[in-house]
């Protein structure tokens, strides 16, 4: 029960105002009022009755639109720069040289086989394999290419998994001096099958280093089945990237000066196009890691 004073005639009188109390809360409890008083009519007077955006909300809003215009054309302007002068440059001095040596020096099959050693040794000793996917998109297209980096990359994927248990303890250390970090891996490792599953395809897709978490995913007691399905599945927008991009690399090297300008600007678009792709895949992940961490702090709550 509230009063206040109302002015009634001349006099002064206290009237009580009644309010329904309709949950208990850790303060003071939630309440409707069946009246308003003078207090909330203030309220409402000094926002006007009705919300409304406010000046700065939208001069905050139209300044982002300006940021992201002026951001795409400052990336126009670059990428007709690079395709103008800095590519064609580059493909001279350095794309075509490699190309040429790799089609006089190695067959086709030999080329084969060392892409797939590539693939397969190059997570282990922690360099990267991307330039070998490249090849593979630039010799064999995207059916043989495909096949060939998802056969190569199950053995990458799985030589660090089984050296890392070597090193258990001291992975596990390590994530434990990063627990924040740590914690979007450590749910890779809990729950049934399918969710083992996701999460590592998952991580495979967000941006999180693919060499690092090789090493790491023994620590987090991912069980290996779920581990080799995610990751192949988790790499597959990678490795059409990785495809597309030496499919492109090899057009442009080869027909460079016989590429109209419809052609140029179609190739760039699918590329850019492919990225944004990615792009939005990664995001994505991102945001269904995030959940599945806060499942599982829920948990263990």
């Amino acid at each position: 029960m509230m009063t206040y004073r109302e002015e009634d005639g001349g006099g002064d009188e206290v009237v009580p105002e009644l309010c329904l109390r309709v949950g208990d809360d850790a303060n003071n409890g939630d309440y409707v009022k069946l009246k308003q008083g003078p207090q909330d009519r203030e309220t409402d007077e000094g926002f006007g009755g009705v919300g409304e955006p406010s000046s700065p909300r939208r001069g905050a809003c139209l300044w982002y639109w300006v940021k992201l215009l002026v951001l795409c054309i400052s990336l126009g302007l670059l990428t007709a720069v690079c395709i103008k002068w800095v590519g064609p440059f580059f493909m001279d001095k350095e794309i075509i040289p490699i190309i040429n040596w790799e089609t006089t020096t190695f067959s086709t099959p030999v080329l084969a086989v060392l892409v797939f050693a590539s693939l397969a040794l190059f997570p282990a000793v922690l360099l990267p394999s991307s330039p070998s996917m490249w090849v593979a998109g630039m010799t064999f297209g995207y059916g043989y290419g495909f096949l060939l980096i998802m056969s190569g990359v199950a053995i990458g994927v799985s030589l660090p998994f089984f050296v890392g248990s070597l090193f258990y303890h001291k992975i596990q250390g390590w994530l434990e001096r990063y627990p924040k970090r740590a914690s979007v891996l450590r749910s890779a490792g809990e729950g049934n099958w399918f969710h083992q599953f996701r999460a590592v395809a998952l991580i495979r897709i967000s941006p999180f280093p693919y060499i690092i978490y090789n090493y790491c995913a023994v620590a987090t007691n991912v069980k290996y089945g779920p581990y080799i399905l995610g990751s192949l599945v988790g790499i597959i927008p990678e490795i059409f990237v990785a495809i597309y991009t030496g499919i492109l690399i090899r057009t442009l090297a080869d027909e460079r000066h016989s590429l109209s300008a419809q052609q140029i600007v179609f190739n760039v678009v699918g590329f850019a196009a492919t990225v944004a792709t990615t792009i939005f895949f990664t995001l994505y992940a991102k945001r269904q890691l995030k959940g599945l961490q806060n499942e599982d702090e829920l948990l263990l709550q």
